[in-house]
């Protein structure tokens, strides 16, 4: 007779909690935290032109990452595994805030990386361990909404200690990696106590070819993802680059094949019809969500003149509304079981944020951009932890590594080229639509005067502007680069109205394209599948030796009504394997 009694007491489960939500925390205001400050660090360094690495390297190995970290840890545990990523993101930070020169940050900023992926995946693995799909909504729900915390934080702390010259006798700018040791080091602690996680070994091979194709596969891709823009997307060098990649996704697919039940990302698994469709969901709606939401700090930026500080302030309604549907959908599906409404909802709301923000102008109110703001916070609420618990409750217990680290892998993936594909989209457009601003503003006689006052005031800005226009290029002049458009903070409001009105007409031409393609991800999360949740955590399944899924159930209706559950064969329709016994 087995023991039923719980596995954890709800204190060391609150505990345990805490300290993951501590390095999970650490990991998203790293993402968000150095964009603002790496002008700053950049000129300290003596390495601005060296920046762009710095946030690649990060990425590179953040994204790289996090399904190692799923798979190594359903072979080694998870523990163990999630000591590695919380030390290593230390050991990266506390190198970083020591750095002399850009190429030193940009390989302790790897470091780092490697750590990251590990805490925003392992989180979400070691919760779906301990508890029981209906009891682990209200956890998850403090975990995405760091996402959104850091959001707003992470402009914010930027700019603060981008802005000190000094705190403690050194540089503001490396407080962003050193306040990073003390909380990772508390982290630790409690992880060290606490995190005491039963562990069912049995015996696999590491899928090192997987591991290698990956890697062939994602750091091209996210090399050009970072630099295709500033390189040419038809260069040399990107092309070569995206054929790399191309190759290492052939490799890739084949490995995984080979490999069988010990792949990094088991094809058997992606077959699972819910873990096909939310691979699917959190790849578009990242590529979405993200894309999207990299254009309203720059409207925030350029079109209202705010500093980073400000726009982060101004991103107040999106953290509101990824807590507030959290908060929300967690408590409805723990009282219900129904997770599906959520993500068809999220994706709804997705849709239409994309279509108020695309109505922005220059002149907008700030309630126009906080109500935009608000519904994608809604939205993206709606979708991220809904779709992680269905996965988790879809997969078997000894897939919930490599099944939640799938989740966040691809919305990563989606994420990273939805922003180089936005941002190019906007630098793009933006030329043209600052031009035809000009040309409008060209014809009021009070510009015409400003411009032509401009020559004599001997302000060099103005000065480069009223040249550019005469040149007839205002917007491609190589003394207005796009890329640093603190200008305009140093020429005439008439002069920089132009600037403002094109530059919000090329952003919300971008919005407009991302409410357009979320569209593709309302389809998917109506075809996701409503399947019974589990009353068992994934630890309590394999010590009761109860292996009925409910994800494996084709019978499961959609109303989530219980249905017998199919035998445990990995696959959708709940038919035997290949080279099963006759019944």
């Amino acid at each position: 007779m087995t023991d039923q009694s719980p596995l954890l007491e709800r204190r060391q489960i609150n505990l345990i909690v805490g300290g993951l939500v501590v390095g999970m925390f650490l990991a998203a205001l790293d993402q968000m935290i150095v964009a603002t400050a790496i002008r700053t660090i950049g000129d300290d360094l003596d390495g601005l032109t060296l920046q762009a690495w710095v946030t690649t390297a990060y990425l590179v190995a953040a994204t790289i990452s996090t399904p190692l970290y799923g798979k190594l840890s359903d072979i080694f545990g998870r523990k163990p595994l999630y000591l590695v990523s919380l030390s290593l993101f230390i050991v990266g930070s506390l190198l970083c805030g020591t750095a002399t020169d850009m190429y030193q940050l940009a390989a302790y900023r790897g470091l780092q990386g490697m750590g990251a992926g590990g805490l925003m995946a392992l989180a979400l693995i070691i919760v779906g361990d301990i508890l029981s799909p209906r009891e682990r909504t209200k956890y998850q729900a403090a975990f995405f909404g760091v996402w959104g915390v850091a959001s707003v934080l992470g402009p914010v702390l930027g700019g603060f200690y981008a802005d000190a010259d000094q705190l403690l006798g050194l540089a503001g700018w490396r407080w962003i990696f050193l306040q990073n040791v003390p909380l990772g080091l508390i982290a630790l602690v409690i992880v060290l106590r606490v995190l005491h996680v039963p562990h069912h070994a049995h015996a696999v091979r590491v899928d090192y070819w997987g591991a290698a194709a990956l890697v062939l596969a994602i750091v091209p891709m996210l090399v050009v993802v970072e630099q295709g823009r500033e390189w040419g997307w038809t260069s040399t060098a990107v092309l070569a680059l995206s054929a790399a990649s191309g190759a290492g996704i052939v490799a890739f697919i084949v490995a995984e094949r080979a490999a069988g039940d010990d792949a990094l990302l088991p094809l058997r698994m992606l077959r699972n019809r819910t873990v096909g469709v939310s691979t699917g969901l959190n790849f578009v709606m990242g590529f979405a969500m993200f894309g999207g939401l990299a254009g309203i700090p720059l409207y925030l930026q350029i079109a209202k003149g705010m500093n980073p500080t400000e726009a982060g302030l101004a991103m107040l309604p999106f953290t509101l509304g990824i807590l507030v549907m959290a908060g929300s959908s967690a408590q409805i599906i723990r009282a219900t079981g129904r997770y599906k409404p959520f993500p068809v909802t999220g994706a709804t709301l997705i849709v239409i944020a994309g279509l108020v923000l695309s109505r922005l102008e220059a002149g907008s109110s700030l309630w126009h951009v906080g109500l935009g703001g608000f519904l994608f916070g809604l939205g993206l609420g709606g979708i991220m932890q809904p779709v992680m618990l269905a996965v988790q409750n879809a997969v078997e217990p000894r897939d919930m590594g490599a099944g939640s680290a799938s989740v966040m892998f691809f919305r990563q993936i989606g994420g990273s080229l939805g922003t180089a594909v936005f941002l190019s989209m906007l630098f793009s457009a933006a030329p043209g639509d600052i031009g035809s601003a000009f040309a409008s503003a060209a014809k009021d006689p009070a510009f015409q005067q400003v411009v032509a006052d401009a020559a004599t005031t001997g302000n060099p800005a103005e000065q480069a502007v009223a040249d550019a226009i005469g040149s007839g290029s205002p917007a491609a002049d190589s003394g207005l680069s796009l890329d640093d458009t603190s200008f305009l903070q140093q020429i005439d409001p008439v002069l920089a109205e132009p600037f403002r009105v094109g530059f919000s007409d090329a952003i919300t031409g971008v919005l407009l394209f991302s409410s357009m393609f979320s569209v593709l991800g309302l389809g998917l999360a109506l075809a996701l599948p409503q399947l019974p949740l589990r009353e068992k955590s994934g630890l309590e399944t394999l010590r009761d030796g109860d292996h009925e899924l409910a994800g494996t159930d084709p019978r499961a209706t959609e109303d989530g009504t219980p249905a017998r559950a199919a035998a445990d064969t990995g696959t959708q329709d709940g038919r035997p394997p290949d080279d099963a016994g006759p019944p």
